[in-house]
C-alpha cells in the first residue's frame, strides 16, 4: 500500500504530494527523526503537525495520520526522549475517542511499540491509555445513544487490549499501572459531567479487575473502588440522618416510613430528600456497578475469591468509617449472592473481631453493630446460623460478667453494652422464627441470657431504650426472659446512658444495614432484605386474639402488693412460681405505660417455657393501677 505524502520541495519551499510506499514512508520518518538531531527540523515538524490532526478528518487526512502512526511504530528505535520531546508529547496527548477505528488501531500499535522498546516510555504509554478510560466532555451526552455506545466499545476494547499486550511484553507493567489508575481517578466536584466521568472510570477499573491482569491488579482496583465509595458516602452529611424525634423508637419510625407510601427514611434523611443530590445519585450508580460486577463474578465462579479481597478492603476502609451509610451494602449484596460462603465468612469475621481483645474498642463495637444488623436484615441467612452467632455473643458477654462488677459505667464497659444491645436487636427481628423451631428454641433457652442481662452492670438500663423495649415485649410474649429491677425511660429512642456508651461516634445508634435509601440499589437489595414490617413478633398472636386489651408499650403484671412484676415466661414452671401464694387477680392488672416512659420489673431465671392462659381480661381499669 502506498500513499501521497506532502513533502517540502527544497528549491521552491512549496509542498508537493509525493506517492510513496509504506516502506519508503518508514525510511522517510526515520530520516526526519535523524535529521532533527543535527538541527534539520523541517520534515520533523511536518511529522509533529500530522500528530495534531483530529476532529472531522477527511479521507486523505485520516489516511495520512494512520500511515504516519504506523511508520512511527517501525521507527521507535530512532526516537530520542530529549530531542523528540515535542513529537512524543503530541503522541501521548492523542485521544482515541477523536478518531475512527483505523486510526485507533494505528495509535494502539504505536503505543504498544513504544512501551516495549524503552523502559523510559512505559509510564507515559500507560498514562496515555488510562486517560482514554473517559471520553471528552462533548461525547458524554451521546453515550446513551447507539452511536455513543458503539464508540465507547470501539475505544475501550482497544485500550484494554493494549494494556494486556503491554503487560505481556513488559512483565512489570501491571505494577506500574496500579498507581497511575488510582491517582488518575476523577474527583467529584458536584458537576454532573464530572460525576459521569467517575462512573465510566470505575467501570474500567472493574474491567481491569476481571481481565487478564486481574491476578496482579484486581485487589488494588477493588480497594480503590471501595475507597471512592466511602469518600462519596461521607460527603452525604451524617447529621442529616440523626434521629431527631426522641418520642419514637427505631422500629416505630421504620413502620411509619413504610406505611407512608413506601417512603423509606433514616431520621430526617429520606429517599425523597436525596432526590437531586448529585453525590447520592453518583454513589447509587457506582454501587449498582459494583453489584453487577459481583453478579458477573458469581457467574464466572470467582465470587469467593473476589469476596476475600472485598472483605479485606471492608476491614481497612469501611468498618471504622464514621457511620458509613450506604457503601457497606456491597458486602450485603455479595453475601446475598452466596450466603453459604460469603455470608458465613462475613458474619464469622465480624464475630471474631468482636470477641477478640486485641482490637480497639471502637473496632469491636463497630464490628458487633455490623454483625447485629446483618443477622437481622439478611433474608438469605438460615435461622440455625443466626442462633450459632447469637450463642457466641451471649457466651462472650457471660464470660465478661464473671470478671467485671461494680456500678453502671457506660464508657468503661462500652464493648460489653454494645454486645448486649446486639443480642437484643437480633432477637427483636428473629425471636419468633427461633421459638417456632423446637431445636433452636432449646438452644436459645440454654444460653445464659439472664446472667448477662440481669448482671449488676445493668445492660437493660444502658442500652438503647427502643431496642430494650421491643426486646422485652417479645421476650415476655415468648416466655423467654424476666427482669428484676425497675427501669424508667424518659424517651423511647435514646437515653443519657445509651449516649454514654455510644460515645461521640454514636455507635449505640449505628445500625449499618438499616433500609438502603438509594433508589437504584433498592431493586438489588429489597429481594434479599428483611424489613421491620415483615417481622412477625412473638406478641403478634396475643394482640390478634386480644380484642379487649389496648396496645401497650410494655405489659407489666402487678402483684397484690402493687409492685410491678413481669410474667416469668421462659424461666420456671408453675410450681417454681409458688402459685399457691400467687395472687391470680394480679395477672388481670395490666399496667399501661405512657408513650415516653417504660417501667418494668423482672425476676427469675431461664428454664423451660410454661403454658399460660391464652386470654386474661383485666378486672381493674388501667387508671386504678
Amino acid at each position: 500500500m502506498g500513499m501521497e505524502l506532502p513533502i517540502e520541495n527544497a528549491e521552491s519551499h512549496e509542498m508537493e504530494d509525493v506517492n510513496i510506499s509504506d516502506t519508503e514512508l518508514v525510511y522517510h520518518v526515520r530520516e526526519a527523526l535523524t535529521a532533527s538531531l543535527t538541527g534539520d527540523y523541517d520534515n520533523y515538524n511536518q511529522l509533529v503537525a500530522v500528530m495534531h490532526l483530529n476532529g472531522r478528518l477527511g479521507p486523505d487526512e485520516r489516511a495520512l495520520l494512520e500511515t504516519s502512526l504506523k511508520a512511527l511504530s517501525g521507527a521507535v528505535s530512532y526516537l530520542d526522549s530529549v530531542h523528540h520531546d515535542s513529537l512524543l508529547t503530541s503522541i501521548f496527548g492523542m485521544n482515541m475517542w477523536n478518531y475512527e477505528p483505523d486510526v485507533m488501531d494505528a495509535l494502539k500499535g504505536l503505543i504498544i511499540s513504544l512501551a516495549a522498546s524503552n523502559g523510559k516510555y512505559i509510564d507515559s504509554c500507560l498514562s496515555m491509555l488510562v486517560s482514554n478510560f473517559t471520553p471528552p466532555y462533548f461525547i458524554l451526552d451521546k453515550l446513551t445513544l447507539p452511536y455513543g455506545l458503539e464508540r465507547k466499545h470501539q475505544v475501550l476494547s482497544r485500550v484494554h487490549a493494549a494494556l494486556k499486550n503491554i503487560a505481556d511484553l513488559v512483565p512489570l507493567a501491571p505494577l506500574r499501572l496500579l498507581p497511575i489508575v488510582v491517582q488518575s481517578m476523577p474527583n467529584a466536584k458536584h458537576k454532573p459531567e464530572r460525576l459521569k466521568m467517575i462512573v465510566i472510570y470505575v467501570e474500567n477499573m472493574l474491567t481491569l479487575e476481571s481481565g487478564a491482569m486481574g491476578e496482579l491488579v484486581g485487589s488494588t482496583m477493588l480497594m480503590a473502588v471501595v475507597d471512592r465509595l466511602i469518600d462519596l458516602d461521607v460527603e452525604i452529611e451524617w447529621e442529616d440522618i440523626l434521629y431527631d424525634d426522641s418520642s419514637k423508637g427505631i422500629f416505630e419510625m421504620e413502620l411509619e416510613d413504610e406505611e407512608e407510601g413506601g417512603e423509606l427514611s433514616r431520621g430526617s434523611l429520606s429517599r425523597k430528600s436525596l432526590t437531586g443530590n448529585v453525590i447520592a445519585e453518583l454513589l447509587d450508580s457506582l454501587l449498582v456497578q459494583t453489584f453487577e460486577h459481583l453478579e458477573s463474578c458469581e457467574r464466572e465462579g470467582r465470587l469467593i475469591e473476589v469476596f476475600e479481597m472485598l472483605l479485606q478492603s471492608f476491614q481497612i476502609t469501611v468498618l471504622n468509617a464514621y457511620k458509613s451509610k450506604f457503601a457497606q451494602f456491597m458486602m450485603f449484596y455479595a453475601c446475598a449472592l452466596d450466603p453459604e460462603n460469603c455470608g458465613l465468612k462475613f458474619a464469622t469475621v465480624l464475630a471474631d473481631l468482636f470477641v477478640s481483645g486485641v482490637y480497639p474498642p471502637l473496632t469491636r463495637m463497630s464490628a458487633v453493630s455490623y454483625l447485629a444488623s446483618f443477622l437481622s436484615r439478611g433474608k438469605f441467612l438460615s435461622i440455625s446460623f443466626i442462633v450459632s452467632l447469637l450463642k457466641r455473643l451471649v457466651d462472650w458477654c457471660s464470660e465478661y460478667c464473671k470478671t467485671q462488677g461494680g456500678d453502671i459505667n457506660p464508657k468503661a464497659h462500652r464493648v460489653f453494652y454494645s454486645g448486649c444491645q446486639a443480642i437484643m436487636y437480633v432477637l427483636c427481628f428473629r425471636m419468633r422464627s427461633i421459638m417456632d423451631i423446637p431445636r433452636l428454641k432449646s438452644q436459645l433457652l440454654l444460653m445464659p441470657l439472664d446472667t448477662v442481662l440481669k448482671h449488676e452492670l445493668n445492660p437493660l438500663k444502658v442500652c438503647l431504650p427502643s431496642v430494650v423495649l421491643e426486646f422485652l415485649r417479645q421476650s415476655k410474649a415468648a416466655r423467654l426472659f424476666t427482669v428484676s429491677k425497675t427501669f424508667i425511660y424518659n424517651d423511647l429512642l435514646e437515653s443519657e446512658l445509651s449516649r454514654g456508651f455510644g460515645g461521640i461516634e454514636r455507635l449505640d445508634m449505628f445500625f449499618p444495614f438499616d433500609p438502603c435509601l438509594l433508589k437504584k440499589c433498592d431493586s438489588f437489595i429489597r429481594p434479599n432484605f428483611v424489613y421491620w414490617s415483615m417481622v412477625r413478633a412473638t406478641y403478634d398472636d396475643e394482640e390478634e386474639n386480644s380484642s379487649d386489651d389496648d396496645e401497650v408499650a410494655a405489659e407489666d403484671f402487678v402483684d397484690g402488693n402493687g409492685d410491678e412484676v413481669m410474667d416469668d415466661g421462659m424461666g420456671r414452671s408453675f410450681d417454681e412460681h409458688d402459685l399457691d401464694e400467687f395472687d391470680y387477680s394480679a395477672l388481670n392488672k395490666m399496667s399501661i405505660t405512657p408513650k415516653n416512659s417504660f417501667i418494668c420489673r423482672f425476676e427469675g431465671k431461664l428454664g423451660q417455657p410454661t403454658r399460660m392462659p391464652s386470654k386474661i381480661r383485666p378486672s381493674t381499669s388501667p387508671e386504678s393501677l
